[in-house]
């Protein structure tokens, strides 16, 4: 089972699953922020954790399933408006991408009309009300996950392997991410619009999935090249315009 191909797969892999796993690190850590400050690392591991488990028996069931995921369930068409055919998969992606694009806008909203920086306690969440949206939207994200393991290998232990030891990572990662969230607050508005991408590319892959033509223009996904290099752009800019906030203040 273990053979020289296997362990090479099983490589590519991890590194798959950390690459797709970004957006999905980054929710955690913006999410894990609204639970009670003194259960905030306790919420990331046991999120995760369940998470995780979810994930191996979504990745049996999509693996007996893979079929049935990817057939049509129902479709919608209004001449010259809108063309659909939707599958299980396609609606997944697109109500996972809607849901961050709110949550991205509700928080950056939140920013803009609050009145005192102590906007964490102000929008607290129960501890099982944050695992639950944390392990959910993680589903979500797996699926693109998942369905490319698929495309590399057909053995069930690796795959499985792989979603183990990149949980792991992702657990101590997340505490790392929150952590310098925690220490530089400005960076908090920098990763809603990441965040904000991230829905927009879900929902832009979830309409393709469904091959959705709204005003006879076909909805097309959003490669991840282009994701990266508009996350890129984002972060350059954002690191100009503090260091040249720091020197217009400083001169003052």
């Amino acid at each position: 089972m273990f053979t020289i191909d296997n362990l090479i797969t099983l490589f590519f892999l991890i590194i798959l699953q950390i690459v797709l796993g970004f957006d999905n690190l980054l929710y955690i850590s913006l999410e894990s922020k609204k639970a009670p400050e003194d259960k905030r690392v306790l919420v990331r591991r046991w999120g995760i954790g369940i998470a995780i488990f979810l994930r191996l028996i979504l990745l049996f069931i999509v693996m007996s399933l893979v079929d049935s995921i990817q057939g049509v369930l129902f479709s919608l068409n209004i001449e010259g408006i809108i063309h659909s055919s939707f599958n299980f998969h396609s609606i997944i992606v697109l109500v996972g991408g809607i849901f961050i694009i709110y949550t991205a806008v509700k928080e950056i909203s939140h920013m803009l009309i609050l009145n005192s920086f102590d906007h964490d306690a102000n929008h607290q969440k129960s501890f099982k009300s944050v695992i639950f949206w944390i392990v959910l939207m993680n589903l979500v994200f797996s699926f693109d996950s998942i369905l490319s393991a698929m495309a590399l290998t057909d053995v069930f232990i690796i795959m499985a392997i792989s979603i183990i030891v990149c949980g792991l990572l992702m657990i101590w990662l997340a505490d790392n991410v929150a952590a310098f969230l925690q220490k530089n607050r400005m960076y908090e508005v920098l990763g809603l619009f990441i965040l904000f991408i991230v829905g927009i590319m879900l929902v832009s892959e979830g309409g393709h999935l469904a091959h959705l033509t709204l005003f006879n223009y076909e909805i097309t996904p959003m490669s991840k090249a282009t994701f990266y290099f508009v996350i890129s752009i984002l972060i350059i800019i954002d690191i100009v315009q503090s260091r040249y906030q720091k020197k217009l203040l400083s001169k003052k």
